[in-house]
């Protein structure tokens, strides 16, 4: 298992990671934050907060609540930024936020291994 700073040194040693964060959804208070130089990752993690309630709305109002969000992308011209929902016991409302450079980063990859770290994150 997996405490919440190794699980953010293994998040940050995915080819391309720039930073990562484990987040509150409902406060956007980070518990913990590893790299994100040049950038302000706390605030960052925050501002995706709203991605991940604006998701959740859209899924209740599509009638979609029961499915499973496995993760949300964003894509900009430079970066991935990955949003992956912690489903584990005691790890409901957090969230892993992940950076990634996108011209180093191979997106699969990078979503296979925060599936990794979600399965051996201790809560």
């Amino acid at each position: 298992m997996l405490s919440i700073e190794t699980a953010l040194k293994e998040a940050l040693a995915i080819d391309g990671a720039i930073g990562a964060a484990i987040v509150d959804a409902e406060s956007g208070m980070t518990l913990g934050t590893l790299g994100g130089a040049n950038l302000d990752l706390p605030l960052a993690a925050a501002g995706s907060t709203d991605i991940v309630r604006a998701t959740r709305r859209s899924l209740d109002l599509l009638g979609l609540h029961d499915q499973g969000l496995e993760d949300t992308l964003t894509t900009l011209t430079s970066q991935y930024h990955l949003i992956r929902p912690l489903t584990r016991p005691g790890g409901n409302g957090l969230f892993l936020y992940l950076i990634l450079d996108r011209a180093r980063a191979n997106l699969a990859m990078a979503r296979h291994h925060a599936r990794r770290i979600e399965t051996e994150l201790e809560m």
